[in-house]
């Protein structure tokens, strides 16, 4: 199975003396958005969609500065990283644009920082949820940890666990958040919105729902564990993918040290950061034989 953080330290809050928070945003989980016009460049709902997702974002930047934050760095993490709107992010946040990027959703993390925070997230391949898919639309049918089925939630959880940086809160909609208490339960969730099916949502009141990110956030990052995860980098953890496609995995055979489960499945194993960035190539080699939008 997947390791949870159990290095996760049950000693008291402090206050940090130089504390660093991460922002991995998303855009299909952010508050008001539903289809795909929302959230894919040239959709008619697009621009607007951006705005959203800045304001979200910027939300839990707010709640990481009241909780004693000095250094809050924000990743651009939906394709193509280039949504958040640079001129409209609150001025303290430093953010990295652009791809692609070796560690995609979760570039320019390490061990420095104190805490993480998931905005805007979905839930996995097959899940009922807004907008759900994993990294790849259609591409990727599933995906496993350790033989643990997982998504784009517990994927990037378990790489900043082993970093040595714990995920303290997580906003999405309501499955996005189920997934996450049943992948860690001491992550706090807020949930913008209820799923009515894949592109649809009862949506909350958007003042409402930016009020609570920013207190959840401030809240976690002010009751984060007295210290960080232990890093379990060094520890051999197996990844498995399967595609839709036999021409994806037969081509990522190529790569040394995958192996081929079955006809669409491919497995490596190794240290987990390095298996979190191999994926990452995985999915470059898939986008390239496929040229697959990702909600076909």
């Amino acid at each position: 199975m997947a390791r949870l953080p159990s290095a996760r330290p049950h000693a008291h809050p402090v206050e940090s003396r130089h504390m660093k928070v991460y922002i991995s945003a998303d855009m299909e989980g952010i508050t008001g958005l539903v289809d795909a016009e929302d959230v894919q460049p040239h959709g008619r709902d697009y621009e607007h969609g951006r705005v959203m997702m800045t304001e979200d974002v910027n939300a839990a930047v707010r709640g990481a500065l009241t909780a004693g934050a000095i250094a809050v760095v924000v990743n651009d993490a939906h394709k193509p990283m280039r949504n958040l709107l640079p001129d409209r992010l609150h001025p303290v946040a430093r953010l990295v644009r652009g791809g692609p990027k070796p560690m995609g959703m979760l570039e320019g993390l390490d061990g420095s920082f104190d805490a993480a925070v998931c905005i805007g997230f979905h839930a996995r391949a097959g899940t009922f949820g807004v907008l759900s898919h994993s990294f790849m639309g259609h591409e990727i049918e599933d995906i496993w940890l350790d033989g643990r089925r997982v998504g784009e939630i517990g994927l990037l959880h378990a790489t900043a666990a082993a970093m040595g940086v714990p995920v303290v809160m997580l906003s999405g909609d309501d499955a996005a958040c189920a997934e996450m208490i049943d992948w860690d339960a001491e992550v706090a969730t807020v949930a913008v919105k209820r799923t009515r099916d894949r592109f649809a949502a009862e949506l909350d009141p958007v003042v409402e729902a930016r009020e609570r990110i920013e207190a959840a956030v401030g809240a976690a990052v002010r009751a984060r564990p007295g210290g960080r995860c232990v890093p379990s980098a060094a520890e051999a953890t197996t990844l498995a993918v399967r595609w839709q496609s036999t021409s994806v995995a037969s081509h990522l055979l190529g790569i040394p040290g995958v192996t081929l489960r079955d006809g669409r499945t491919v497995e490596v194993t190794g240290p987990m950061t390095d298996v979190f960035r191999l994926f990452g190539v995985f999915m470059r080699v898939a986008t390239a034989l496929t040229g697959q939008p990702p909600y076909c």
